[in-house]
């Protein structure tokens, strides 16, 4: 019989963490010590001093041998006589990856996804007293090699980007084997959680919440999905916004789906950032004494793709309003992952925030984040376009891969889809263009297009029965529902991947030859800063064609396309430090360019997402912060021109437009007072322009002729009160073609609020004035264009808890500006 109602309150839920210290070893290797759990192996010989650093020099090939060995964690627990007799459950999620899992020597559940969360039935497994749970881990590249070799066909991998084959024959992190960015580090180990529950009748599996928004109100669908061990009843409530709903509930073995609906009468509207506050709700959940608690953020939030007089429409509505999404591609945040931490994290999103984004792209060669990576972006307001695992070469899709993949995508739905933050689920990143790519599917594109297909059906359909109010997209790029044509050319509909100017060496005014209606990935490299440089070179490694700086440039070519690059716009600068600085110069005028240009053209254009916001580990690459969160020059001009009220030049023939564009909530009246420039800082005025500014689309607000040989277009923007709202130039030659001086830049630093200021001048034109200190934070403003007579003040916002004295600032600046690299 099952409990009775007044047994409900006599018995908690009671949980046991099993997180700790573990013992190392591995049957093939001499090492035995100790692993902390949620860990990877990798810190434990770190720790141990049996490895290198794997980011220093080229130590990535000395420590490949870690992951070629099979691995065993074991560790005892005590369980009292009252939680051995209840129903239990061991959780562990995050498994990497293939593993069997045995308590008390008995083989209780094998693992071969790391992205599913194993609930493993132990009731009458745990004795009281001590019990022991050991994990062994598989060699991840045996257990690939094997599964490609005995599949019926051949399905090529991303070799180009990867050190181990196979790995889309196992449910791991793709970057996890390399990637034109990463470091090939293949951790093994248990990252999420580790506990024993016990339940009095049953444990939850899932809460999920749908949102309708009507009349003002917001009506809330809250279903629960619970596992029962027999057939009972429960007590299943719901606390929100001081109601709550729900009580005892008769439930039958097995997974039982439970709907409350609550009304919230005078909801708080959650709005992205930059366009409203992010009030959250606490919804707790209370079953038998398991207690959880989840963020809501009340929004309605739709895609509207439909046709118009260009194509389709690609944009985002939030709360009734079209909103233009400005981002980046997001990464797993290190290749080691113990060193992927809450502040690591909120570190990351927080610069992400003070650069003006409302979106990140949650890309597909990654993972599913951790649960405080999506509560974060709830609490900063931004929205998440999430990939699916999936990335650059196809999978599998025998039955056993689908039924495997299906476990993961449902759970990982109903994990996540209660989150303000999820605008998006996206099938994969580039599967569907990877049939182009190789002899296999080039030479065969049916077979595999037919195998593809089995997985985005199986996706969608997931996406539609689990969260039916979140749009799926099969693909990124894609052009929408089962179009499988070219989605890095195709500027018309979808989204769009635009690597021309990367890839194939293209300026980057070729940006302005396509305008997508939502560019979810384009990029242009440099290299990381000189003080990241330092922490894996010696001083004799700094040449941008050493060993150790090409191990640390993952992209074939992609040092030379730097440089390349550097020589198109710039004079070769005189020294390995200044050609650092330089390549972050030119990597923020690329991508400047592009989405300058982009966003004059709304509402054809309402995304812009460049790859990528974040390293994984020390390198040269696309990011616009370096690896540990420092700013590179790229993140400050994103802060510029992703700001919500911003003036763009566009090239219009041998004329330039100012183009404004107003990403607020109401329309705004601007005055745009523009100069041209000369090199021994002669300017001329070409005369204000005052015009409204709707929300809506770009409104073109000046046409101006064409300026005197030497001469750049320097403009700045004002609200109707005089204040100014931003600065912008525009260089009509390369840089290259102007005769720089030597300019004399003074700094004085002060206190205000709290707050350390740096204030710049100069005494003569100088160019990408961009300063620098040890200390861990960033400035309001960088990489400026100064001219005499003009002061720029910049206050200092320390990060990683820093306090900084104003002298260990004082003692530490440097200015680097674009004259001084000659």
């Amino acid at each position: 019989m099952g409990n009775t109602v007044s047994d409900i309150d006599a018995i908690d839920y009671r949980q046991l963490s099993l997180a700790g210290t573990f013992a190392l070893s591995s049957p093939a290797h001499s090492f035995c010590g100790d692993i902390v759990l949620p860990g990877d192996v990798h810190t434990a010989l770190l720790a141990a001093n049996e490895i290198p650093d794997p980011y220093f020099g080229q130590n990535e090939d000395a420590v490949a041998w870690v992951y070629k060995t099979p691995w065993t964690v074991e560790r005892n627990f005590e369980i009292d006589a009252a939680m051995a007799a209840g129903y239990l459950t061991l959780t562990l999620s995050d498994v990497d990856c293939i593993a069997k899992v045995l308590l008390n020597d008995e083989v209780i559940a094998e693992t071969q996804n790391q992205f599913i969360r194993y609930d493993i039935d132990v009731t009458g497994k745990i004795r009281a007293g001590k019990n022991t749970l050991r994990i062994e881990f598989a060699v991840v590249p045996d257990v690939a090699k094997a599964r490609a070799g005995a599949h019926p066909f051949a399905i090529p991998y991303a070799a180009m980007n990867q050190k181990v084959a196979h790995l889309n024959f196992v449910r791991k992190t793709a970057c996890h084997a390399g990637w034109d960015w990463g470091i090939c580090i293949m951790p093994v180990g248990v990252y999420g959680r580790m506990e024993l529950r016990r339940s009095r009748l049953a444990r939850t599996e899932s809460v999920q919440v749908e949102q309708r928004h009507e009349n003002g109100q917001v009506n809330l669908s809250i279903k629960t999905r619970v596992h029962a061990f027999e057939t009972g009843e429960i007590s299943l409530t719901h606390a929100i916004d001081g109601q709550t709903i729900g009580g005892v509930v008769a439930v039958a073995k097995g997974e039982n789906i439970i709907t409350h609906d609550v009304t919230i009468a005078s909801p708080k509207i959650w709005w992205p950032a930059g366009q409203g506050d992010q009030p959250l709700y606490d919804l707790v959940t209370d079953l038998d004494g398991e207690v959880t608690t989840r963020k809501i953020g009340l929004r309605k939030l739709e895609w509207i793709v439909e046709k118009d007089e260009i194509d389709h429409s690609f944009k985002c509505r939030i709360n009734g309003r079209d909103i233009t999404m400005m981002g980046a591609n997001w990464i797993p945040a290190d290749a080691i992952p113990s060193r992927i931490t809450p502040d690591t994290v909120r570190d990351l999103l927080d610069s992400a925030v003070a650069a003006n984004y409302n979106m990140l792209r949650v890309w597909g060669g990654g993972q599913y984040e951790p649960d405080y990576f999506y509560e974060m972006c709830d609490e900063m307001g931004l929205l998440v376009w999430h990939d699916f695992m999936f990335s650059c070469m196809p999978y599998p899709s025998d039955r056993a891969f689908l039924a495997d993949v299906a476990t993961e995508i449902t759970q990982q739905v109903r994990r996540l889809s209660h989150h303000a933050c999820i605008a998006i689920w996206c099938g994969d990143n580039e599967v569907i263009g990877s049939l182009n790519w190789y002899p296999e599917t080039k030479a065969n594109r049916d077979r595999h297009l037919a195998n593809y297909d089995r997985l985005s059906k199986l996706l969608g359909e997931i996406v539609e029965d689990e969260d039916p109010q979140r749009r799926f997209w099969p693909s990124s790029p894609s052009l929408g529902y089962m179009d499988f044509a070219d989605g890095w050319h195709i500027d018309t509909r979808g989204d769009m991947h635009f690597w021309d100017v990367w890839h194939s060496a293209k300026p980057f005014e070729h940006y302005r030859t396509v305008q997508p209606r939502f560019a979810s990935e384009f990029g242009f490299q440099s290299f990381t800063s000189m003080d990241v440089i330092e922490t894996f070179t010696n001083p004799e490694d700094r040449n941008p064609s050493s060993p150790v700086m090409e191990t640390h440039q993952r992209n074939d070519g992609g040092n030379a396309r730097i440089l390349e690059t550097m020589c198109r716009y710039f004079r070769f600068p005189k020294g390995f430090e200044e050609m650092v600085f330089l390549s972050q110069v030119q990597q923020g005028l690329a991508i400047k360019t592009a989405i300058e240009f982009w966003r004059s053209t709304k509402p054809r254009c309402m995304g812009t997402l460049y790859w990528q916001i974040n390293d994984n580990w020390p390198v040269a690459s696309w990011s616009s912060l370096d690896y540990g969160g420092q700013w590179k020059l790229l993140h400050y001009l994103a802060k510029r021109f992703f700001a919500p009220v911003n003036v763009v030049a566009v090239p219009k023939g041998h004329h330039i437009q100012l183009c404004a564009i107003n990403d607020r909530a109401d329309k705004l009246k601007l005055r745009v007072e523009s100069f041209a420039v000369d090199m021994q800082g002669n300017v001329t005025e070409i005369g204000p322009v005052v015009g409204d500014v709707p929300r809506d689309a770009a409104t073109p607000m000046v046409d101006i002729s064409p300026l005197g040989d030497g001469q750049f277009l320097y403009f700045e923007w004002k609200d109707e009160h005089g204040n100014i709202l931003g600065r912008n130039d525009f260089f009509p030659r390369a840089y290259k073609y102007y005769d720089l001086p030597q300019p004399s830049i003074s700094a004085s630093w002060s206190e205000e609020d709290g707050k350390a200021v740096l204030e710049l001048e100069t005494d003569k034109v100088a160019l990408f004035v961009s300063a620098s200190v040890d200390v861990p934070g960033y400035f309001s403003d960088n990489c400026l264009t100064l001219l005499p007579g003009t002061k720029a003040r910049l206050s200092f916002t320390a990060r990683k808890g820093a306090q900084p004295r104003l002298n260990d600032l004082k003692n530490s600046l440097k200015i680097n500006h674009l004259a001084q690299t000659y």
